[in-house]
């Protein structure tokens, strides 16, 4: 499935690189209590939140070869696919509460940010690899699994993704500075 949906890269460079700034930034000014204490709408501590944040980014290496395939298929097989997986949401929730709570134990705070270094360092790698006909292949995407996904995303809609998630998620800190 191909649509039409233009991307300003160097927008998509720019954010990314906001993000990585302001990951840093809440990673360095924050102390051992600023790290444990409970966020706000969410079951997680500031640690635990920020693991997922960046789990948003690791997490755009299978997001992009999903249209690569499934964006070849005929649509059912598409719809069909974001259909399990959206029922499949209970299962999903439960891991996604408990992976950064143990991902946050496992890399701790220095190791988060050389993470998201080399995540973000492969997604303007690809960015800039990518054809301009590749932005608009485009898949049905399970959107009861996350806010910002819809029912169709193109693979511009999927690098606009994780700095989204990333700004949602970083309302939800409850640090001193938000990184702002």
């Amino acid at each position: 499935m191909v649509t039409s949906s233009p991307l300003d890269r160097q927008a998509v460079h720019e954010e990314l690189e906001r993000a990585r700034t302001t990951f840093h930034r809440l990673l360095d000014d924050a102390d051992k209590d600023d790290l444990r204490r409970r966020t706000e709408g969410t079951r997680w501590t500031n640690e635990q939140l920020l693991f997922h944040m960046l789990f948003g980014y690791i997490l755009m290496r299978p997001l992009l070869i999903l249209p690569r395939i499934f964006g070849r298929l005929p649509r059912g097989v598409g719809r069909g696919f974001a259909r399990l997986l959206d029922a499949g949401t209970r299962p999903f929730d439960v891991v996604n509460y408990l992976g950064p709570v143990g991902g946050a134990r496992v890399l701790g705070r220095r190791r988060m940010g050389t993470v998201l270094d080399h995540v973000i360092a492969f997604l303007h790698q690809r960015l800039d690899a990518e054809r301009e006909a590749d932005f608009a292949r485009a898949m049905p995407y399970p959107t009861r699994w996350d806010p910002f996904f819809h029912d169709v995303m193109t693979v511009a809609d999927l690098y606009r993704y994780p700095t989204q998630h990333f700004d949602f998620h970083r309302a939800q800190l409850t640090l001193a500075d938000k990184g702002r």
